[in-house]
């Protein structure tokens, strides 16, 4: 007969809202882990190898943190935890951080977005890059925290800039004028700076001047004073707009660079400005870097091993 492991909890409340629709988190990490969970209402009991339930109760011991905040935790959350456990790794809320007014807490999912978040977050480094597949959260986190920065008033100016190149187009090729073409080009900025901030809240900054989203170009020429700047797709700027971008930093600012060096858009033969970039300044005081792999995606589980199938093949001529 296996031995079995215990989660006492206050409220059958508290572990409905654990176990999510259907059991459907429960199911989880029972697949995880290899084991069996009852919930009696009152608590967990975990049934199972040693190992596997060990891993199974700090998984449970992680959601029943998360949804003692009045949040049901989902199937990312169970994921994370997941993850976070099988790594051997600690997880609790002072990794992730609050955007102010909006109370929305941004957590890490894995060990390299902690690492991430964690020079995000610190005094040691002004330039911080987050390298890696699509999919890592990369973008996602830094606009989150640069957009908690602006709601806590700690920043004057949340700026993101991308290279106006990707995927062998031009913004030349988008109709209207230039506002309408930067637009769905910067969507996946605006879909975070959404969830963080709230589109209103979005809409006001912006017409304020307070968060500026735009091409390269629009750096060239200025000094960033008391701005938290982003530069996004990195992996399709020149070596020459790196340089340009990288040289604007003003007094009372910090700037994180985000791309995947093995996907760059330039023309065949051209260095990217972020693969420049990360050689010359490894090691120099004030810049920081954060690694991902395609282990750290953490999009729908498939997007994971469809960028594991082409990285094993190579980017096509």
């Amino acid at each position: 007969m296996s031995k079995t492991m215990r989660i006492a909890l206050e409220t059958p409340a508290l572990a409905a809202n654990v176990c999510g629709v259907n059991s459907e988190n429960l199911v989880l990490v029972e697949k995880a882990f290899d084991v069996l969970i009852d919930a009696p209402g009152d608590g967990f009991v975990v049934h199972g190898p040693a190992e596997g339930q060990h891993g199974a109760i700090e998984v449970l011991k992680t959601l029943v943190i998360e949804a003692k905040t009045g949040k049901s935790p989902d199937a990312a959350s169970v994921r994370a935890a997941i993850t976070f456990a099988k790594k051997g790794d600690e997880f609790s809320a002072k990794d992730g951080f609050y955007v102010p007014r909006s109370r929305r807490l941004i957590s890490p999912r894995n060990p390299a977005q902690k690492i991430y978040l964690n020079l995000l977050k610190g005094a040691d480094a002004d330039l911080v890059f987050g390298v890696g597949p699509a999919g890592t959260g990369k973008t996602f986190l830094a606009v989150c925290y640069g957009a908690s920065l602006l709601a806590d008033r700690k920043i004057d100016k949340l700026i993101i800039a991308r290279p106006a190149v990707e995927a062998g187009e031009r913004l030349g090729f988008l109709p209207g004028a230039l506002e309408e073409k930067i637009d769905p080009y910067m969507l996946p900025v605006w879909d975070a700076l959404d969830v963080a901030l709230g589109q209103e809240t979005v809409l006001k900054r912006r017409a304020e001047g307070r968060i500026e989203v735009a091409p390269l170009a629009f750096m060239r020429g200025r000094t960033l004073s008391h701005a938290f700047v982003i530069m996004d797709e990195a992996q399709n700027a020149t070596t020459g707009q790196m340089q340009m971008v990288l040289t604007r930093l003003g007094e009372g600012s910090r700037m994180v660079v985000t791309g995947d060096p093995s996907q760059s858009d330039l023309p065949a033969g051209q260095v990217s400005g972020l693969s420049h970039a990360l050689e010359i300044l490894n090691g120099v005081k004030g810049c920081a870097m954060a690694q991902f792999t395609q282990k750290d995606v953490v999009r729908h589980p498939l997007v994971a091993r469809i960028v594991a199938a082409y990285a094993s093949v190579g980017k096509p001529d």
